[in-house]
């Protein structure tokens, strides 16, 4: 997030785009319905009709992967009509004519047939962003996973640049993160081409930094494999030992029964666990991990604050946190790692060599913790990026982007778009809800059609039905709703059984690599 949550309680507007933030993020989203109780108005934009809409002040349910359009479609108003914010445009950003040309080719009428909304709705939302300022932009995972995802952030991103909202208080673009520390995850490295601190791999001089103080030479200077490549590479023999840690692929990666062919193909894998998932089971060496209440660390949340995790409970029989197996691998392969604790690794490793946190001192983290950049240990860490229209690279870079449409669109065969997403009462893979009581309330997955559909089917509400893809089926029972317009379902990937994920298209975002799990062609077939 370039700004924080303590800003929604001052924010006069929310635009919250491909996000159903009440099932996916309901802390984040108890702040932003505080903030509409006390007047902040809300604009709501998303194929479904779910519950954060009944908070909203006006409502556009686009076609799944058309937010380009749509946007392209607001800004083309805010150009056509003189709304845009040309003091912030002409004074902090560049490259605007380029993005000035694109939306040119997407006039309200031309974004509707895209969206499958009024040019009305879209001119009267382009002209309430240009009356409200400034106006805060929320978006998760509906942006993200589609083959255009990091085309759509770059769209939302040139709206809030066009509108002058970015650099100041209740502005900005705030992505919610899909699970808990996926931010400090990246900040740490987590990537193929960065370290700690997104420090560049290709980078001579970051290389050099990091090879002085972790004693060793010869690093890699090209980018490592994301993961649909590892995963591919393991099928063709190329990855021969995978080592997996906090996360379930077998579960949670599109096309499960690709993704199982590459889990038993692998030559070599383990796993670093607190249970036996589904991806576990593939493992030949299973290394018992604490979980999050049995350790000592930090986390790091969407809008950047770092806070401590202190233990709660030690671990159980020979479980022992993620950082000391780390180590102890290490130390039999030859390598002598000196932190001991998890407050040495971030004091003494993390702080030292990421610019961006090193004023942030495990000391410091004992109220609620601080945002990075954080670059002193007199610095009180910055709650907005990028004020006074000061960005990371100098000036905001307008970036021209046209639609595409998803990798896979209806058919006679396969007549329905299936997206998917996260329910309120199950928490990603589910392994630890599911254990934790809330099977008994959502226990097996459904999957979500509209009354006009099913009627037209013959399907009646609970009634067990069959989606099949290109790649595969599930049967499941069928949820009547009316969050969803006709010719499109939804369903979630918590349960095996009734995955998601046994049909979803391994097709991915050519840059990030993330996989469209928002749009793929399906069939809906009563059983008998």
């Amino acid at each position: 997030m370039t700004n924080s949550f303590g800003e929604f309680s001052r924010a006069k507007m929310f635009l919250c785009i491909g996000t159903n933030m009440i099932e996916a993020h309901p802390v984040a989203a108890t702040f932003l319905k505080n903030a509409v109780a006390n007047g902040a108005e809300l604009i709501v934009v998303d194929p479904r009709k779910h519950k954060l809409v009944d908070q909203a002040n006006i409502f556009a349910q686009i076609k799944v992967g058309s937010d380009i359009a749509f946007i392209n479609g607001l800004m083309n108003v805010l150009i056509a009509e003189d709304l845009y914010d040309k003091e912030f445009v002409t004074k902090y950003c560049e490259n605007f004519e380029a993005v000035e040309t694109e939306v040119k080719n997407y006039p309200p009428e031309k974004a509707a047939e895209i969206c499958g909304v009024t040019a009305d709705l879209i001119r009267q939302i382009a002209r309430k962003l240009a009356k409200v300022k400034p106006a805060m932009l929320c978006y998760t995972l509906g942006i993200t996973e589609h083959t255009c995802g990091v085309n759509n952030v770059l769209s939302v991103a040139n709206l809030q640049m066009m509108l002058g909202n970015m650099g100041m208080e209740c502005g900005g673009v705030n992505p919610l993160r899909g699970q808990n520390n996926v931010q400090g995850a990246c900040d740490m490295g987590a990537l193929p081409n960065v370290y700690p601190g997104y420090q560049a791999v290709i980078n001579p001089e970051a290389r050099a930094k990091f090879e002085k103080a972790w004693k060793v030479t010869g690093m890699d200077d090209k980018a490592g494999l994301m993961m649909p490549r590892m995963f591919e590479g393991m099928a063709e023999g190329k990855i021969r030992v995978f080592w997996c840690f906090g996360e379930d692929p077998a579960k949670t990666e599109p096309d499960l029964s690709k993704v199982h062919h590459e889990l038993g193909s692998v030559e070599f894998m383990i796993s670093q666990e607190i249970f036996l998932t589904e991806t576990a089971k593939y493992a030949h060496v299973i290394l018992p991990a604490a979980s999050w209440g049995e350790y000592e660390g930090t986390f790091t949340n969407s809008e950047r604050r770092v806070n401590r995790v202190r233990k709660a409970a030690e671990p159980p029989g020979e479980a022992r946190p993620d950082w000391w197996i780390f180590k102890e691998v290490a130390g039999r392969l030859g390598h002598n790692w000196k932190s001991a604790s998890a407050q040495e690794i971030w004091d003494d490793e993390a702080s030292k060599l990421a610019p961006a946190l090193a004023g942030i001192k495990y000391s410091r983290l004992e109220g609620d913790g601080l945002q990075w950049p954080c670059p002193t240990e007199d610095h009180c860490g910055t709650c907005v990026l990028h004020v006074g229209g000061k960005f990371t690279r100098g000036k905001g870079l307008f970036q021209a982007v046209g639609w595409t449409p998803p990798a896979e669109v209806p058919d006679e065969e396969y007549p329905f778009v299936l997206s998917t997403g996260r329910r309120l009462y199950q928490y990603n893979s589910a392994n630890q809800s599911s254990r934790a009581g809330m099977n008994a309330l959502f226990p097996e997955e459904t999957v979500d059609i509209s009354f006009a559909d099913a009627q037209r089917l013959g399907i009646k509400d609970r009634e067990s039905v069959k989606v099949r893809s290109r790649r595969g089926e599930v049967t499941v029972p069928a949820r009547l709703t009316d969050e969803l317009p006709a010719g499109l379902v939804w369903m979630s990937f918590h349960h095996q059984k009734g995955n998601s994920n046994w049909v979803t298209n391994p097709v991915f975002d050519p840059v990030s690599l993330t996989a469209e799990y928002k749009a793929c062609a399906v069939r809906v077939e009563k059983i008998g």
